[in-house]
């Protein structure tokens, strides 16, 4: 048991299953063409058929070494799924979850550090995204009932409804050829539409947007904050440690200094 637990904690041994991820995306791109498939379309699915072999196999070693401990961590549930979803056979009736077999390539979230600590901000932070994509929405609502009504009629393709006034409105956001294939047609007819679009567009795009990256921001100082006070508590923790180890050792070379003394005299 701890020998299997060893090997899987290994550096190594992370270091194949991320170079497997690896092959794995390379080998599901050539698949994506006819080609290469006409060509070494069998070895493809050998070499498909051998990562699956290979990610099933570590998950069975990381079960057998953690036992119920494996399903304790976000991460090993995910890496599961993630398993069994690619052991669905062709032949079965929903083989079309076999292309979320794909969804291999985000196990590189679990072994990578880095990525784990953006996950993980952002899992944090879905309060507040949450709390602000609603008052979004809310802007997005007024504002939609607003250039439906204005524009409507004059511009049926772009604000005759209301969920085509919301598509609308999401292209002006990303700043998509808002300015010279929307805004200034309609301000031929309507001078002052522009009022409306660009206040939409300092409120949702400039101000919004902007809220929700200084939210993810905020997270990220908030991890890399904890991980160096965790650190530092380490560092504390060891120095305390060792401090006591070397008042130990100054304790016993006095009790033998004293002890040779009386020997001497």
């Amino acid at each position: 048991m701890e020998k299997i637990r060893s090997i899987v904690a290994h550096k190594w041994f992370e270091a194949f299953v991320l170079s497997v991820i690896v092959v794995s995306g390379i080998t599901m791109w050539l698949e994506t063409s006819s080609t290469m498939m006409d060509s070494y379309g069998n070895i493809l699915h050998t070499f498909d058929k051998i990562i699956i072999a290979i990610f099933t196999i570590e998950a069975i070693l990381k079960i057998i070494a953690y036992r119920f401990d494996y399903f304790k961590n976000g991460w090993n549930i995910f890496d599961f799924i993630i398993v069994v979803v690619s052991l669905v056979p062709t032949s079965w009736p929903l083989q079309i979850l076999r292309i979320f077999r794909v969804f291999r390539l985000l196990r590189l979230i679990t072994i990578i550090p880095s990525m784990r600590k953006i996950v993980s901000a952002l899992l944090g932070v879905i309060p507040g995204i949450a709390s602000v994509s609603a008052l979004l929405m809310i802007l997005y609502y007024v504002y939609a009932i607003i250039v439906t009504q204005l524009y409507g009629a004059d511009f049926p393709q772009w604000f005759g409804t209301l969920s085509e006034s919301f598509y609308t409105l999401f292209q002006i956001m990303t700043l998509e050829s808002w300015s010279m294939w929307i805004v200034r047609p309609v301000m031929e007819i309507h001078p002052y539409s522009w009022i409306v679009f660009v206040s939409f567009v300092l409120i949702a795009t400039f101000v919004m947007v902007n809220l929700v990256i200084a939210i993810v921001v905020e997270a990220m100082n908030k991890i890399t904050k904890d991980e160096e006070e965790h650190i530092i508590g380490s560092i504390e923790t060891a120095q305390s440690a060792t401090k006591q180890d070397i008042q130990n050792l100054e304790a016993k070379v006095e009790q033998l200094t004293k002890l040779l003394e009386e020997k001497i005299k």
